[in-house]
């Protein structure tokens, strides 16, 4: 353990999910709710959400939960139910995420970018209840065997209530006790199968994670955060929205990242702190002049999802010398952080991704998950009362993905004898294309599917803005699909920062192996010589 840890933090050993013996803090708030309600107590007056012209405070905010959980509670939602989440940005995605933890429910978060065939799945595996979705998205909405309520944010159509409908006047909701070791909110990752995986983020992990933010960030009373990354993704969730609530700060909504948007709304409101992917950072230095915009407010600017760049590390130093950049690890299994990169380390320790935060144990594990020594590599595994407890509603990829209380992350990686760590490689197939994670064998599965397709290989192309693209390699049938008609038919299927941004058509077999698995590497290496 690296970070020095003050009185009021203090640590205890304590048991969670069974049989995980963690490190905990001795205090923590025990619910999604009290995170709220705790908020409320410390500034009632100060700024909750800025949404456009909107400004609530977090006494408002607080009225607005009772409300909607209220009329939730009504249309017989209890604890344990899921109510799916298909908004972007906003004011109202917080307000039910928020009013679904009070009545002790299930919020499901679902990317507003996944097409169709994703949407089915997920509200089908999740048995959603209701579902509170934007008015333009409802043509692409699928059949749900389980949705009994569903509500319209921005108009409504034929099927679909006014979200104002859970807004109308009702009795305070009727008070529900929650275990911190319930599941509040599910969040669906893909998986190598194609698959999503629901990952089950419980009250004590997410106190946890926030409170990991609000210690190592060194966070303060009503900071103010940009929301610039998706809500519904753990970053957004955990790091922008809920650590702002932790320190009864302000949420500055962003509905879609854009350079002169972002700015303007940073200067504006006086950000102090948000946390984005190394592309967003990169697109601020080559689309505008910061020199043109108030950002000494700016105080910490954090990132992960891929390496920052050398080059923009210096730039921003140059640029905003008060902003101090902070790399941070995790993942949606570790509920965000699992490392952050101490104040003032990053320019020191440019391939790092800084050292385990204090709750956390990691460790660096050979084929037969035997801990090998600092500066050997190896995969890495993480523990902690911030690792969720497994899969929701499926025990068989929980036992593959959790050991002895590790979350077996499939990330090559290793620790220094000074306790930073650093990622090699990664064991899954994955391509990170601006921070979104994409598998490859999703997206041939679905190339798969293409009549025209009779293999194909997904593997990431370098780029200096996204981190990564998506290149393709089909092999097609003679004088067949063009490149442009293979990424359409993607588009029909996927989320559009999942369609390919290559796809080179080949007339020979995919190179294989002896045992007849693809050779990615070899792809790999011809893309690099054609650059």
């Amino acid at each position: 353990m690296s970070w020095e840890i003050d009185k009021k933090r203090r640590l205890q050993t304590e048991c969670l999910f069974g049989d995980r013996l963690v490190r905990c803090f001795a205090e923590r708030p025990r619910s999604l709710d009290q995170l709220l309600r705790d908020a409320v107590l410390q500034n009632p007056t100060g700024d909750a959400i800025i949404d456009g012209h909107d400004r609530i405070s977090y006494q408002g905010l607080n009225k607005i939960v009772d409300q909607i959980a209220a009329n939730l509670v009504h249309r017989g939602v209890a604890r344990g139910d899921r109510v799916a989440i298909l908004l972007r940005n906003s004011a109202a995605f917080i307000q039910v995420l928020l009013a679904t933890a009070r009545i002790g429910a299930i919020a499901v978060p679902i990317n507003v970018r996944e097409q169709k065939p994703e949407l089915a799945y997920v509200l089908n595996h999740s048995a959603a209840k209701v579902l509170i979705h934007e008015k333009d998205l409802h043509e692409r909405l699928p059949v749900a065997k389980g949705i009994r309520y569903r509500f319209s944010v921005g108009g409504t159509d034929d099927a679909a209530a006014p979200f104002e409908d859970l807004l109308n006047h009702a009795n305070a909701p009727p008070h529900v006790e929650v275990n911190e070791e319930d599941v509040a909110v599910i969040l669906y990752t893909s998986g190598t199968t194609g698959k999503p995986k629901g990952a089950m983020l419980t009250h004590v992990n997410i106190a946890h994670s926030v409170m990991h933010f609000e210690f190592c960030m060194g966070l303060a009373k009503s900071e103010r955060s940009i929301i610039a990354v998706p809500a519904s993704h753990i970053t957004g969730l955990i790091a922008n929205i809920l650590t702002m609530i932790r320190t009864a700060g302000c949420s500055l909504i962003l509905r879609e990242f854009d350079v002169e948007a972002f700015l303007n709304l940073a200067a504006r409101e006086r950000m102090t702190h948000t946390l984005m992917v190394p592309a967003m950072y990169n697109l601020c230095l080559l689309r505008a002049d910061l020199s043109d915009y108030d950002l000494k407010a700016w105080r910490i600017g954090g990132y992960g999802g891929a390496p920052m760049p050398e080059a923009t590390i210096a730039t921003l130093a140059n640029k905003l010398p008060g902003l101090v950049l902070m790399n941070a690890y995790g993942s949606t299994e570790t509920c965000s952080p699992s490392t952050i990169m101490p104040p003032g380390k990053t320019a020191g320790h440019p391939d790092s991704v800084g050292k385990a935060v204090p709750c956390a144990e990691i460790k660096i594990v050979d084929q037969e998950a035997d801990e090998v020594p600092n500066g050997e590599v190896g995969e890495i595994w993480i523990k902690g009362p911030m690792v969720v407890p497994g899969y929701w509603n499926d025990p068989e990829k929980t036992k593959a993905g959790f050991q002895e209380g590790y979350w077996r992350s499939g990330d090559v990686g290793s620790i220094d004898d000074e306790g930073f760590v650093r990622l090699h490689d990664r064991i899954k197939d994955m391509i990170i294309r601006g921070g979104y994670n994409v598998y490859s064998a999703e997206l041939e599965n679905v190339l798969n599917f293409h009549p025209d397709v009779i293999e194909c290989a997904a593997v990431a192309q370098p780029d200096e803005i996204l981190g990564e693209k998506i290149h393709v390699f089909a092999r097609t049938r003679v004088q067949a699909a063009t490149p442009e008609q293979l990424r359409a038919f993607c588009r029909d299927h996927l989320a559009d920062y999942k369609v390919p941004d290559f796809v080179t058509i080949m007339e020979e077999p995919l190179p294989r192996n002896a045992n007849g698995k693809v050779l990615k590497e070899t792809l790999r290496a011809s893309i690099a010589d054609s650059m």
